[in-house]
Protein backbone atom coordinates (compact mmCIF):
# COMPACT_ATOMS: atom_id res chain seq x y z
CA UNK A 1 0.00 0.00 0.00
CA UNK A 2 1.67 3.28 -0.74
CA UNK A 3 2.03 6.19 1.58
CA UNK A 4 -0.98 8.12 -0.10
CA UNK A 5 -3.10 5.34 1.36
CA UNK A 6 -2.45 6.09 4.66
CA UNK A 7 -5.00 7.50 6.96
CA UNK A 8 -3.75 10.70 8.91
CA UNK A 9 -4.90 8.36 11.86
CA UNK A 10 -2.38 6.07 11.16
CA UNK A 11 0.33 8.54 10.79
CA UNK A 12 0.12 10.06 14.33
CA UNK A 13 0.43 6.23 16.21
CA UNK A 14 3.68 5.72 13.98
CA UNK A 15 4.56 9.50 15.49
CA UNK A 16 3.79 9.19 19.42
CA UNK A 17 6.23 7.39 21.48
CA UNK A 18 5.12 3.67 23.27
CA UNK A 19 4.66 5.16 26.36
CA UNK A 20 2.68 7.90 25.28
CA UNK A 21 0.02 5.71 23.58
CA UNK A 22 0.21 3.18 26.66
CA UNK A 23 -0.35 6.09 28.93
CA UNK A 24 -3.62 7.54 26.93
CA UNK A 25 -4.94 3.87 26.74
CA UNK A 26 -4.91 3.00 30.96
CA UNK A 27 -6.43 6.53 31.67
CA UNK A 28 -9.45 5.68 28.19
CA UNK A 29 -9.51 2.26 30.86
CA UNK A 30 -9.70 4.21 34.06
CA UNK A 31 -13.36 4.47 35.73
CA UNK A 32 -15.01 7.36 34.66
CA UNK A 33 -15.36 8.55 38.46
CA UNK A 34 -11.64 8.20 39.17
CA UNK A 35 -11.52 10.57 35.90
CA UNK A 36 -13.83 13.00 37.18
CA UNK A 37 -11.48 16.03 39.19
CA UNK A 38 -12.87 16.71 42.49
CA UNK A 39 -14.15 20.01 43.57
CA UNK A 40 -12.85 23.07 45.79
CA UNK A 41 -15.62 21.72 48.70
CA UNK A 42 -14.86 18.79 48.15
CA UNK A 43 -11.33 19.54 48.72
CA UNK A 44 -11.77 21.49 51.41
CA UNK A 45 -13.58 18.56 53.45
CA UNK A 46 -11.47 15.65 52.03
CA UNK A 47 -8.32 17.99 54.15
CA UNK A 48 -10.21 18.57 57.65
CA UNK A 49 -12.37 14.79 58.14
CA UNK A 50 -11.02 13.09 59.75
CA UNK A 51 -9.16 15.47 62.14
CA UNK A 52 -5.93 15.13 62.78
CA UNK A 53 -5.49 16.17 66.19
CA UNK A 54 -1.81 16.16 67.65
CA UNK A 55 -0.53 15.76 71.17
CA UNK A 56 0.73 19.10 71.25
CA UNK A 57 -3.23 20.40 70.26
CA UNK A 58 -4.52 18.17 72.72
CA UNK A 59 -2.59 19.74 75.51
CA UNK A 60 -3.48 23.38 74.44
CA UNK A 61 -7.08 22.67 74.46
CA UNK A 62 -6.73 21.06 77.63
CA UNK A 63 -4.93 24.11 79.10
CA UNK A 64 -7.72 26.70 77.92
CA UNK A 65 -10.40 24.28 79.15
CA UNK A 66 -8.68 24.74 82.53
CA UNK A 67 -8.23 28.38 82.36
CA UNK A 68 -11.95 28.80 81.12
CA UNK A 69 -13.24 26.89 83.97
CA UNK A 70 -11.03 28.45 86.32
CA UNK A 71 -11.95 32.41 85.21
CA UNK A 72 -16.06 30.95 85.28
CA UNK A 73 -15.61 29.84 88.78
CA UNK A 74 -13.90 33.35 89.67
CA UNK A 75 -16.78 35.10 87.96
CA UNK A 76 -19.25 33.00 89.94
CA UNK A 77 -17.96 33.61 93.19
CA UNK A 78 -17.42 37.32 92.55
CA UNK A 79 -20.76 37.22 92.25
CA UNK A 80 -22.27 35.70 94.70
CA UNK A 81 -20.02 37.92 97.05
CA UNK A 82 -21.35 41.26 95.87
CA UNK A 83 -24.88 39.99 96.06
CA UNK A 84 -25.29 40.51 99.77
CA UNK A 85 -24.23 44.28 99.22
CA UNK A 86 -26.42 44.66 96.10
CA UNK A 87 -29.35 43.73 98.07
CA UNK A 88 -27.85 46.65 101.02
CA UNK A 89 -29.37 49.57 101.79
CA UNK A 90 -27.86 52.87 101.48
CA UNK A 91 -27.27 53.58 104.77
CA UNK A 92 -25.60 49.86 105.29
CA UNK A 93 -23.03 50.51 102.55
CA UNK A 94 -22.35 54.09 103.87
CA UNK A 95 -21.33 52.31 106.79
CA UNK A 96 -19.28 49.50 105.22
CA UNK A 97 -17.63 52.83 103.17
CA UNK A 98 -16.95 54.51 106.63
CA UNK A 99 -15.13 51.54 108.25
CA UNK A 100 -13.03 50.95 105.46
CA UNK A 101 -11.67 54.60 105.93
CA UNK A 102 -11.23 53.85 109.23
CA UNK A 103 -9.20 50.86 108.63
CA UNK A 104 -7.26 53.12 106.26
CA UNK A 105 -6.64 55.62 109.27
CA UNK A 106 -5.80 53.02 111.82
CA UNK A 107 -2.51 51.86 109.37
CA UNK A 108 -1.85 55.23 108.55
CA UNK A 109 -1.72 56.15 112.08
CA UNK A 110 0.33 53.42 113.27
CA UNK A 111 2.56 54.20 110.30
CA UNK A 112 3.02 57.95 111.88
CA UNK A 113 3.81 56.19 115.40
CA UNK A 114 6.60 53.99 114.46
CA UNK A 115 8.04 57.08 112.16
CA UNK A 116 8.01 59.07 114.99
CA UNK A 117 9.31 56.43 117.36
CA UNK A 118 12.23 56.19 114.69
CA UNK A 119 12.70 60.12 114.78
CA UNK A 120 12.86 60.05 118.62
CA UNK A 121 15.61 57.57 118.54
CA UNK A 122 17.72 59.60 115.58
CA UNK A 123 17.05 63.28 117.44
CA UNK A 124 17.35 61.99 121.30
CA UNK A 125 20.71 63.40 122.92
CA UNK A 126 20.28 60.42 125.01
CA UNK A 127 19.78 57.63 123.02
CA UNK A 128 19.95 54.75 125.27
CA UNK A 129 17.54 56.16 127.74
CA UNK A 130 15.43 56.88 124.82
CA UNK A 131 15.64 53.29 123.26
CA UNK A 132 15.17 51.92 126.92
CA UNK A 133 12.23 53.82 127.80
CA UNK A 134 10.62 52.41 123.71
CA UNK A 135 11.93 48.93 124.66
CA UNK A 136 9.45 49.23 128.04
CA UNK A 137 6.03 50.45 126.29
CA UNK A 138 6.77 48.05 123.42
CA UNK A 139 7.44 45.36 125.93
CA UNK A 140 3.81 46.24 127.52
CA UNK A 141 2.09 46.03 124.48
CA UNK A 142 3.40 43.02 123.36
CA UNK A 143 1.80 41.71 126.42
CA UNK A 144 -1.62 42.85 126.00
CA UNK A 145 -1.79 40.92 122.48
CA UNK A 146 0.11 37.61 124.16
CA UNK A 147 -2.62 38.14 126.99
CA UNK A 148 0.39 38.17 129.78
CA UNK A 149 -1.00 41.68 131.65
CA UNK A 150 -4.13 42.84 131.94
CA UNK A 151 -5.68 45.95 129.55
CA UNK A 152 -8.40 48.34 130.13
CA UNK A 153 -9.77 50.89 127.99
CA UNK A 154 -12.88 51.68 125.71
CA UNK A 155 -14.51 49.31 123.68
CA UNK A 156 -17.98 46.43 123.62
CA UNK A 157 -19.37 44.05 125.70
CA UNK A 158 -20.87 41.25 123.59
CA UNK A 159 -23.64 38.79 124.82
CA UNK A 160 -24.81 35.49 122.72
CA UNK A 161 -27.29 33.52 124.41
CA UNK A 162 -27.65 30.35 122.86
CA UNK A 163 -30.81 28.65 123.68
CA UNK A 164 -31.01 26.08 121.04
CA UNK A 165 -27.87 25.25 121.07
CA UNK A 166 -27.24 25.67 117.11
CA UNK A 167 -24.23 28.38 117.43
CA UNK A 168 -21.05 26.14 116.46
CA UNK A 169 -17.41 27.29 117.18
CA UNK A 170 -16.68 28.84 113.57
CA UNK A 171 -19.38 31.29 114.34
CA UNK A 172 -17.45 32.56 117.07
CA UNK A 173 -14.42 32.41 115.27
CA UNK A 174 -15.99 34.84 112.83
CA UNK A 175 -16.90 36.89 115.32
CA UNK A 176 -13.31 36.85 116.95
CA UNK A 177 -11.79 37.67 113.59
CA UNK A 178 -14.09 40.00 112.55
CA UNK A 179 -13.10 41.84 115.71
CA UNK A 180 -9.85 41.83 114.64
CA UNK A 181 -10.20 43.63 111.57
CA UNK A 182 -11.78 46.01 113.17
CA UNK A 183 -9.43 47.12 115.46
CA UNK A 184 -9.74 45.12 118.74
CA UNK A 185 -6.66 44.87 120.91
CA UNK A 186 -8.24 42.71 123.07
CA UNK A 187 -10.64 40.17 123.60
CA UNK A 188 -12.33 37.70 126.43
CA UNK A 189 -14.42 35.31 125.83
CA UNK A 190 -15.76 33.70 129.26
CA UNK A 191 -12.81 34.34 131.53
CA UNK A 192 -10.47 32.75 128.47
CA UNK A 193 -8.18 35.41 126.81
CA UNK A 194 -8.22 35.25 123.10
CA UNK A 195 -4.45 35.62 122.15
CA UNK A 196 -3.26 34.68 118.31
CA UNK A 197 -2.95 31.30 118.44
CA UNK A 198 -6.09 31.10 119.87
CA UNK A 199 -8.26 27.57 118.42
CA UNK A 200 -12.56 26.76 119.12
CA UNK A 201 -13.66 23.50 118.64
CA UNK A 202 -16.88 22.59 119.18
CA UNK A 203 -17.61 20.43 122.43
CA UNK A 204 -21.25 19.19 122.53
CA UNK A 205 -23.65 21.41 122.60
CA UNK A 206 -21.00 24.43 123.71
CA UNK A 207 -17.67 25.52 122.57
CA UNK A 208 -14.16 24.98 123.63
CA UNK A 209 -11.25 27.77 123.42
CA UNK A 210 -7.80 27.09 123.75
CA UNK A 211 -9.14 23.62 125.26
CA UNK A 212 -11.44 25.44 127.99
CA UNK A 213 -15.02 24.50 127.41
CA UNK A 214 -17.67 27.55 127.66
CA UNK A 215 -20.74 27.46 127.82
CA UNK A 216 -23.68 29.73 126.58
CA UNK A 217 -24.47 33.09 126.70
CA UNK A 218 -21.17 33.27 125.13
CA UNK A 219 -19.34 37.04 126.36
CA UNK A 220 -17.51 38.93 124.54
CA UNK A 221 -15.40 41.59 126.56
CA UNK A 222 -13.59 43.45 123.67
CA UNK A 223 -10.98 46.58 124.12
CA UNK A 224 -10.56 48.71 120.99
CA UNK A 225 -12.70 51.99 119.19
CA UNK A 226 -16.58 51.23 119.81
CA UNK A 227 -17.25 53.24 116.63
CA UNK A 228 -15.95 50.55 115.07
CA UNK A 229 -16.24 47.41 116.53
CA UNK A 230 -19.81 47.49 116.79
CA UNK A 231 -20.49 48.42 112.95
CA UNK A 232 -18.35 45.52 111.29
CA UNK A 233 -20.44 43.10 113.39
CA UNK A 234 -23.79 44.36 111.77
CA UNK A 235 -23.08 44.49 108.18
CA UNK A 236 -25.34 42.69 105.89
CA UNK A 237 -24.55 39.05 106.09
CA UNK A 238 -22.03 39.31 108.84
CA UNK A 239 -21.75 37.95 112.30
CA UNK A 240 -24.91 39.17 113.53
CA UNK A 241 -27.16 38.31 111.06
CA UNK A 242 -25.62 34.84 110.94
CA UNK A 243 -26.04 34.24 114.54
CA UNK A 244 -29.82 35.54 114.38
CA UNK A 245 -30.61 33.21 111.25
CA UNK A 246 -29.84 29.99 114.47
CA UNK A 247 -31.85 31.71 116.21
CA UNK A 248 -29.48 33.31 118.54
CA UNK A 249 -29.79 36.54 120.26
CA UNK A 250 -26.63 39.31 120.18
CA UNK A 251 -26.92 41.85 122.11
CA UNK A 252 -24.01 44.75 122.07
CA UNK A 253 -23.43 47.12 124.20
CA UNK A 254 -21.05 50.27 123.86
CA UNK A 255 -18.71 51.26 127.35
CA UNK A 256 -15.97 53.92 127.93
CA UNK A 257 -14.08 51.14 130.10
CA UNK A 258 -13.54 47.58 129.46
CA UNK A 259 -11.50 45.47 131.47
CA UNK A 260 -9.75 42.44 130.36
CA UNK A 261 -8.37 40.46 133.34
CA UNK A 262 -8.12 37.26 131.94
CA UNK A 263 -4.10 36.16 131.42
CA UNK A 264 -2.01 33.56 130.08
CA UNK A 265 1.42 32.40 131.27
CA UNK A 266 3.91 33.70 129.19
CA UNK A 267 5.08 30.37 126.98
CA UNK A 268 8.80 29.59 125.34
CA UNK A 269 8.42 28.82 121.87
CA UNK A 270 9.90 25.52 121.36
CA UNK A 271 11.37 26.26 117.77
CA UNK A 272 11.32 30.10 116.71
CA UNK A 273 14.40 32.03 118.38
CA UNK A 274 15.22 36.30 117.73
CA UNK A 275 16.53 35.97 114.53
CA UNK A 276 19.09 39.21 116.10
CA UNK A 277 20.85 35.98 118.59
Amino acid sequence: MSNQDETPENRLRKELPEEVSAGAAEAAAAPAEQRTELSGRQRLVKGLWPPRVTRAQLIVALLLFGLGFGLAVQVASNSDGDSALRGARQEDLVRILDELDDRTQRLEDEKQGLEKQRDELENSSNQAEEARRQTVEKERQLGILAGTVAAQGPGITITIDDTKGTVEADMLLDAIQELRAAGAEAIQVNGVRVVAGTYLTDSGNSVSVDGNKIDAPYRFKVIGKPQDLEPALNIPGGVVQTLEKEQATVTIERSDKIVVDALRAAKRPDYARSSSQ
